[in-house]
């Protein structure tokens, strides 16, 4: 089967949910999973055969480490700058957390509302003048991926969204992450495709201390979030776009990123039996959203034979 053909395949089985071994055939398990595919790849990056790690993975930049001490598995261009597109959200999320005051509630503005529809479909689909607490709107910001909701985050807890942003950055360089920068609070493409990014390296950082917050680790590992009605608020149901979460076994999340510029990109981590592996793809082709998914289980799959719980 050709590349394409697996890509479309894959999609196929994505939309009707078909399980393979209690996953997607998308993410296959095993020794079959390492194995080279012929025929053409939908992207220009080349792909050499590595025999100290996996092949065919489809990504610009990587990295792979264990997630308790992050020690590295195996990277691809691991301090090279690139665009992170919504795995900012991750970064959002941290300050928040920071703060500490997820009961904080917020009124949903009218400015924050249009800011959302902007980026559609980048959007928590928020109505203005609904109050919700911080820990409400971090579901919306971290499933959906709700720009709407980094929008009210980043004003409430700044104060203002200029201050909220140096806080980003002040995080970031306390963490070590030397080779990022933050310009805004959710990664879109504003002033310019390439003003927010970050290195693979960088992003282990920045995860391993997000995910060290079990708050963080309880909203990243669910597929889908209600929050009911009441007289504050409209009811919302937010899907996570995490595809790995209930396909691949052990995805424990945690952030799907694309824009143009970036390419779509994936931070992920997953546990089975006693190993627990981090990881990131950045630009996994500009065309094949569901690319970045497969790399990130081809990744997975061969960690987790070298860690020993494959």
């Amino acid at each position: 089967m050709s590349r394409a053909s697996r890509v479309l395949a894959a999609a196929t089985a994505l939309t009707a949910g078909v399980a393979a071994g209690g996953q997607l055939a998308i993410f296959p398990a095993g020794p079959a999973a390492a194995a080279t595919v012929p025929g053409p790849r939908p992207h220009a990056y080349a792909v050499a055969p590595d025999l100290t790690g996996p092949t065919g993975v489809i990504a610009a930049g990587a990295d792979l480490v264990y997630a308790a001490s992050g020690r590295g598995l195996w990277s691809r261009d691991p301090n090279v700058k690139r665009p992170i597109a919504s795995i900012t959200k991750v970064m959002t999320a941290l300050i928040v957390l920071r703060a500490g005051d997820l009961t904080r509630k917020i009124r949903v503005t009218t400015a924050a509302e249009r800011y959302g529809r902007s980026f559609n479909p980048s959007e928590a689909g928020l109505h203005p003048g609904d109050v919700l607490t911080a820990r409400q709107l971090m579901e919306g910001l971290l499933l959906p991926s709700g720009s709407d909701a980094a929008y009210l985050l980043a004003t409430s807890f700044g104060p203002g969204r200029l201050a909220f942003v140096r806080k980003m950055n002040a995080e970031a360089k306390k963490l070590g992450m030397t080779r990022t920068h933050f310009a805004n609070f959710d990664g879109l493409p504003w002033p310019s495709e390439h003003s927010t990014y970050s290195t693979p390296r960088d992003l282990m950082k920045l995860a391993r201390a997000a995910m060290k917050y079990a708050t963080f680790q309880e909203i990243v590992s669910q597929q889908s979030h209600a929050i009911a009605a009441t007289a504050q608020h409209h009811h919302y149901f937010w899907k996570n776009t995490d595809l790995l979460l209930g396909r691949y076994r052990g995805a424990i999340g945690i952030k799907t990123g694309y824009t143009s510029g970036a390419g779509y990109c994936l931070l992920f981590e997953a546990k089975r039996g006693t190993q627990e592996l981090l990881g990131v793809v950045l630009d996994s082709t500009g065309n094949q959203p569901n690319e970045r998914f497969t790399a990130a289980a081809d990744l997975l799959n061969w960690g987790f034979r070298v860690a020993g719980s494959g």
